[in-house]
């Protein structure tokens, strides 16, 4: 492990809190009354698609996990395809799973597919990005030793903090509080991006501090 990579890590990841951050401001300048909390749903679409571009564009940029065969277009695009049925499969499994938890079935049902979405996002998009529509990689990733590289650690940090996170945000939306944080599903987002947002900046860090101890088996 080579501390150039994980600098290259570290700024990938700095380069994806920053693009979060500015999903806060910039569409101030261009939307009217925009906000957080007012336009949630609105913020939801744009932070989704501005970590969707962010991440695809760090991918073909860094080139994480190069292959040593050169693809054919046609298998780019049998990729690409696949990708976007295992992103959109995804949305609708997450969003079956919020809904046993307790969600609304019919009523915001809006709301809680773009909570699903969002979700989605930050951790389906990053193994599809990493790791491909390849579903033995995915279960090798997120199992015990499984990890074959810094990159796959990332994955595992990002993601778990991800879910942990909104599952944490579920916490106060029954309590009387009445603030306009807690309406459905204004925490869960808020909680999944701050642990997303918390699983980029510890990753590299944890990465580093552990190197000595990490070795990796290709596999």
């Amino acid at each position: 492990m080579k501390d150039t990579d994980i600098k290259k890590l570290f700024y990938a990841h700095l380069f994806c809190v920053f693009s979060i951050i500015l999903t806060t401001f910039i569409p101030s300048l261009f939307l009217e009354d925009f906000s957080i909390l007012e336009t949630h749903l609105t913020w939801l679409c744009i932070c989704s698609i501005c970590v969707t571009v962010v991440n695809v564009v760090l991918y073909l940029l860094v080139k994480p996990n190069p292959s040593s065969k050169r693809s054919s277009i046609s298998h780019k695009i049998s990729r690409l395809l696949k990708s976007c049925v295992y992103f959109s499969i995804s949305c609708l499994l997450y969003h079956a799973i919020i809904v046993l938890y307790g969600a609304p079935l019919i009523e915001l049902m809006l709301e809680t597919f773009l909570f699903a979405v969002i979700l989605s996002t930050f951790t389906t998009l990053p193994c599809l990005c990493l790791l491909g529509p390849n579903i033995k990689a995915w279960l090798r990733v997120f199992t015990k030793n499984g990890a074959t590289s810094i990159w796959d650690n990332s994955l595992q940090i990002t993601t778990v903090s991800s879910v942990i996170g909104a599952w944490l945000g579920a916490f106060p939306i029954p309590l009387d509080w009445e603030r306009p944080w807690q309406v459905w599903p204004i925490s869960c987002t808020l909680g999944a991006t701050f642990g997303y947002v918390a699983g980029l900046l510890i990753s590299p860090v944890w990465i580093y501090r552990n190197r000595k101890q990490l070795t990796y088996k290709s596999r």
